[in-house]
């Protein structure tokens, strides 16, 4: 596909449709794929990668660049177009800026699984059929890419693409009983002084590198209140759990209604805090009090926390189910 993808790009560049492509790039090591502009045939050619590893959602990144003009070609997997039209619907992107390829998607792998399997040293990842053949520095190995899919693949909502201009590959459907919600089925069965040790356990590696707030989709206000030098925690390290707690719960609250569950701030984070529990958490509530809702779906859709209705739950009605 990768060569599919850069011959259509080469075109684009060509005939004029489009002034520069955001696709993705090798970055630190070979299964470290990362968003990268191309504006030439040359650079597309010695630069630009697709394989199991091109994980990153792009869409997050258009709203730098619908600032710069022009048009810009973009390859959106189907989780990535959700992330597209809701950033459209708050209006901080332009689609007439946009050319949307879809590409199709059997998920993507997690480098931290293939670590998990004593693989270390890795020089060289290749694709072959369902595996993948990794080189290291002790030698070859071959995994098979359903043991190292990322979580947010397994559990994957839909490999159908929400909006696009054309489609690279066959398209595929939405889940419905993708399973995403499992893991907060057990959370919430659980005592609250469970699921607090749970989460200081989580949240104590918290080192603030800020990379889920600047990878989120979601997260694209002009200056966050977290950078506010007066507020006393901009730009540091927590000095205590309170701190930890606090940037995280307040960034799910940020974001709720308007996630889309791309999984892309679990994916960043250097300590492998599975933040994407807290939005899905969110999500299922939205589900549940306000009738099933996917941010991103549709772009003219009126969000369930935008909208206020007579027969909107209260607040004392939060903790249980609706009647």
């Amino acid at each position: 596909m990768q060569e599919m993808m850069k011959k259509r790009a080469t075109e684009l560049l060509a005939d004029g449709t489009c002034d520069r492509v955001l696709g993705w790039a090798v970055g630190d090591f070979v299964y470290d794929q990362t968003p990268a502009l191309f504006r030439t045939e040359e650079e597309l050619q010695k630069g630009f990668v697709y394989n199991g590893f091109s994980a990153a959602n792009l869409s997050k990144y258009l709203v730098k660049e619908c600032r710069a003009g022009g048009k810009i070609a973009v390859f959106l997997k189907p989780c990535d177009t959700y992330s597209f039209n809701q950033l459209m619907a708050e209006h901080r992107i332009k689609r007439e800026m946009i050319y949307v390829i879809g590409i199709a998607c059997d998920g993507k792998a997690d480098v931290e699984k293939l670590k998990e399997q004593g693989i270390d040293g890795i020089t060289d990842i290749k694709e072959s059929g369902d595996s993948y053949v990794v080189s290291t520095i002790y030698g070859d190995k071959t995994v098979k890419k359903a043991e190292v899919l990322a979580e947010r693949c397994v559990a994957c909502k839909s490999r159908k693409h929400m909006v696009y201009d054309e489609l690279i590959g066959e398209e595929g459907e939405v889940i419905a009983d993708s399973g995403r919600f499992d893991m907060v089925e057990k959370l919430e069965a659980m005592t609250p002084d469970e699921r607090y040790l749970f989460w200081r356990g989580e949240l104590s590696r918290c080192i603030r590198c800020n990379a889920c707030r600047n990878v989120c989709p979601a997260c694209t206000c002009e200056q966050c209140i977290f950078d506010n030098p007066r507020s006393g925690v901009s730009q540091k390290a927590a000095a205590n759990s309170f701190e930890e707690n606090m940037f995280h719960i307040i960034r799910a609250f940020h974001v709720a209604g308007r996630c889309t569950d791309c999984g892309e701030c679990s994916r960043v984070c250097p300590e492998n805090i599975p933040l994407h529990l807290l939005n899905r958490k969110f999500i299922k509530d939205v589900n549940t009090f306000y009738g099933d809702y996917q941010a991103g779906e549709d772009p003219a859709a009126k969000p369930p926390l935008g909208r206020y209705e007579k027969n909107d739950i209260e607040p004392g009605e939060a903790g249980g189910v609706k009647a």
